[in-house]
């Protein structure tokens, strides 16, 4: 308890603890770097685009600006990969792969957004790769020719069956998937170096684009081919050591398939004219030694494609629906047999291809995932930047070839690129990802992990505090910096809701309880009392801050927190307190604020009728009594503070003369509005002609919604008692009274 105010007698949406990602998983410990990472990674790079759509990029753009794509989508990746490495081993993946890994790290906001974009892509990616299965499919049979749709179809259906038995069984299905592959670009080089021609190749160094095409459209169509790195971090939840296997794994995939690629993109620049690159998609089938492998190859790349963006789809989806961001995709959280596998989202993945595969068109299908993964590497870019430029003290990963500049910079290249490729659709994404961050946002949506928002806020703060710290000080930037001795929670509300109405959004308000008694017998209380203060603000809906300190008497607490509260340039620079007209306490009360004064504070001292409803805001003017600069500059700029309130805006603000001769009324009156003109604050200058001040006080301002008085602190020989006698007299049938001794820091020309 301190001294006494009175004289005289929606709720964030938590996510869901029972089923948060965190706490369900499937079991671990099934796959390790060349099983869970390597193989699925490398399948799906490796897949419909490298087959049906790698000659037209070379047939377009030429040999060298074919290998320049090849390099900067490379690039990205890479950029991307370090990246995903990074935070791989600096957090505990669980399933949902660079879902969990950039909610986890930017917070529920961009985790749910990127959640959403980067399933879809995922899960249109199937139809993209069936659809370029079933492209292959009517090249070889003909016959098939009026039935694509139902080819791919057929084949959704028969990936879908295969995913939904289980990952554990399609792991093993992709081994013999990529012996085939490997086994159909040894047939094709074979077959390409037995028929390569220097003059075709020459032909085909530069570009030489058809109408409609660019560098942009080509980068579009080849960069699919490039997305599938993620394919391992999205299996991370069935990984033995997802911190080990990742990083290796990806990179050891980026650098095997840009290999292949490379060597891809010079063989095709010299087995065929550029016609021939332009017009014939299975020119990697014709120019084979073998050209069954080819097409084996072709299914079984574009089938394990479809089979690696089925088994992850449904695990973003899993992990995103048991974080609770979305409450209507709860259904999805639910996970089936000892693995916990993905079998309604798996399902849901499935009706999505299968609306892919109705568009038909692979031209247009590869454009938009392109677009979907660029977002979503943008984002896992961004994630890791701030985790590493912020310095957070827990962000240690154990890959150490990483800096936030090339975070920064592959960033950067995702937004860049898409920029160049089709800036409507980009900045279309763009809004789109805002839009579902601000749905998230307005919901109050947190969830039950740990993000980055604590570790960003407090380097900024940090940064801030350190540069304020160095600034001169100024009266041009006083800012009201308030310890209001409120007492504990809900015994000085209206003391409290007056701090707050004071710092109107721009200072700084604690609320200060001192406790008496032994510090080492009281910890436990204080703490307590700390906590109950903080959630009385929250529930208040006050902008401050709790500060609670022990003392063996309130007089050493009061000095202790006005002494040591605050940090840096951030130290109060008020004081606020209930007035006390307590005999008993009157020698400790005017000690304090002698206390207080010595210290540079300035002071103010609330006064309340009795009854008065602490949250109401009383009808009437807000009245500043003037008796000269020293306390009434500083009662002005806060009475204009509190009328910055929604609440508190219609009130007229009063500035009040007491004279004693109507001679002197005019010059006075004069001098009022000067002073209003240089401290830029509208107010009504009135001059009372009164020769009893105090009379005039009580006639004028009986029906103030609060009425600021200065005050004059007695001398160490003044009788205290006196004085609050004095000043209760003043007091008295007045409503809201502040009283006011001014530092003079505060100035009305600043």
């Amino acid at each position: 308890m301190f001294w006494r105010c009175a004289r005289r007698g929606r709720s964030a949406l938590p996510a869901r603890p029972s089923t948060v990602a965190d706490s369900r998983q499937t079991a671990p410990g099934r796959f390790g770097t060349f099983g869970g990472v390597f193989t699925p990674c490398t399948l799906t790079i490796l897949g419909v685009i490298m087959f049906l759509r790698y000659g037209q990029v070379v047939g377009n753009a030429g040999v060298l600006t074919a290998i320049g794509i090849l390099a900067a989508s490379k690039a990205i990746t890479t950029l991307t990969a370090f990246s995903l490495s990074a935070i791989a081993t600096n957090t505990r993946v669980r399933g949902g792969g660079a879902y969990f890994m950039i909610s986890r790290t930017l917070g529920a906001e961009y985790g749910g957004s990127i959640g959403v974009v980067f399933f879809l892509a995922q899960a249109v990616s199937v139809a993209m790769y069936l659809v370029g299965f079933t492209e292959a499919c009517v090249a070889t049979f003909p016959s098939l020719a009026g039935h694509a749709v139902w080819v791919a179809s057929a084949m959704n259906a028969l990936v879908f069956a295969c995913v939904y038995v289980g990952a554990g069984w399609t792991i093993k299905v992709q081994y013999g998937i990529l012996a085939v592959l490997v086994a159909a670009l040894v047939s094709f080089a074979v077959g390409a170096a037995a028929s390569f021609d220097p003059a075709v190749f020459d032909a085909n160094l530069h570009a030489a684009y058809s109408p409609g095409q660019s560098p942009f459209t080509m980068f579009a169509l080849f960069f699919p081919a490039a997305t599938g790195i993620m394919a391992g971090a999205n299996m991370s939840g069935d990984l033995r050591d997802p911190a080990r296997a990742i990083p290796r794994g990806t990179l050891g995939a980026i650098a095997f398939t840009g290999t292949i690629y490379l060597g891809l993109a010079l063989l095709l620049g010299g087995v065929a004219p550029r016609a021939e690159l332009l017009a014939n998609t299975m020119l990697v089938r014709d120019g084979a030694r073998w050209p069954v492998l080819v097409t084996a190859g072709i299914f079984a790349a574009t089938l394990s494609s479809a089979i690696g963006s089925m088994m992850g789809a449904p695990r973003i989806l899993q992990a995103l629906a048991r974080d609770g961001i979305f409450r209507g995709l709860a259904p999805f959280a639910v996970g089936s047999g000892a693995a916990s596998e993905p079998r309604r989202a798996v399902v849901a993945t499935f009706v999505i291809a299968q609306l892919g595969i109705l568009a038909g068109d692979l031209d247009l299908i590869a454009p938009i995932i392109t677009m979907f993964f660029m977002v979503t590497y943008g984002y896992l870019n961004l994630a890791t930047f701030r985790e590493a430029y912020t310095k957070n003290p827990s962000y240690r990963p154990t890959f150490r070839f990483m800096h936030w500049s090339v975070a920064l910079a592959g960033t950067a290249a995702c937004g860049g690129v898409m920029l160049l490729m089709a800036p409507r659709w980009a900045l279309v994404s763009v809004a789109a990802m805002g839009v579902l961050h601000w749905s998230i946002s307005r919901r109050g949506v947190r969830g039950s992990f740990a993000d980055l928002h604590g570790g960003a806020s407090f380097e900024r703060a940090r940064k801030e505090l350190m540069r304020l710290e160095d600034e001169r000080e100024h009266a041009k930037n006083w800012r009201p910096v308030i310890l209001a001795f409120s007492g504990g929670a809900g015994a000085r509300v209206r003391l409290a809701a007056f701090g707050d109405w004071l710092c109107a959004g721009r200072g700084l308000l604690t609320l200060a309880q001192v406790i008496t008694g032994d510090v080492e017998d009281l910890v436990e209380r204080r703490q307590a009392q700390e906590r109950v203060l903080r959630a009385f603000i929250r529930e208040q809906g006050f902008a401050a801050f709790p500060a609670v300190v022990v003392s063996s008497d309130r007089h050493s607490g009061f000095e202790a927190l006005v002494q040591c509260h605050g940090l840096g340039a951030l130290r109060p620079n008020t004081v606020l307190a209930g007035w006390s007209s307590d005999p008993d306490h009157a020698e400790e009360f005017l000690d304090s604020l002698r206390t207080a004064a010595r210290l540079g504070q300035n002071l103010l001292l609330l006064s309340t009728a009795d009854g008065e409803n602490p949250k109401r805001i009383p009808d009437g003017p807000i009245d500043v009594w003037w008796r000269g600069k020293q306390n009434g500059a500083l009662m002005l700029i806060l009475a204009h503070l509190l009328r910055q309130n929604e609440g508190w805006r219609g009130h007229e603000l009063r500035l009040l003369r007491v004279v004693a001769s109507e001679s002197a009324q005019e010059d006075t009156a004069q001098h009022l509005r000067e002073l209003t003109e240089l401290a830029r604050i509208r107010a009504t200058c009135q001059v009372v002609v009164d020769a009893d001040p105090v009379s005039a006080i009580h006639r004028v301002s009986e029906d103030a919604s609060v009425t600021f008085l200065g005050v004059q602190l007695p001398g160490e020989d003044e009788d205290a008692q006196a004085f609050l006698a004095r000043t209760d007299d003043l007091l008295s049938g007045l409503g809201t009274v502040c009283l006011v001794w001014s530092t003079g820091a505060a100035l009305l020309e600043a």
